[in-house]
């Protein structure tokens, strides 16, 4: 029983799923994040030149 116990990878390979499941979880997190930040400059951006337009109109 304990040769059994101590020959079964099965825990093993179920961390290993878990840690690339939460490395690619990490990767989706930061990517949204810095796409995120894109998109808020974009639309302050927009929103300057709406100001620009109505402002001079």
């Amino acid at each position: 029983m304990l040769r059994r116990f101590l020959t079964d990878e099965r825990g093993a390979t179920a961390i290993e799923y878990g840690l690339v499941a939460s490395l690619i979880a990490l990767a989706i997190v930061g990517g949204v994040t810095v796409f995120a930040a894109s998109l808020q400059t974009l639309w302050s951006d927009v929103a300057d030149r709406i100001s620009e337009v109505l402002a001079g109109s």
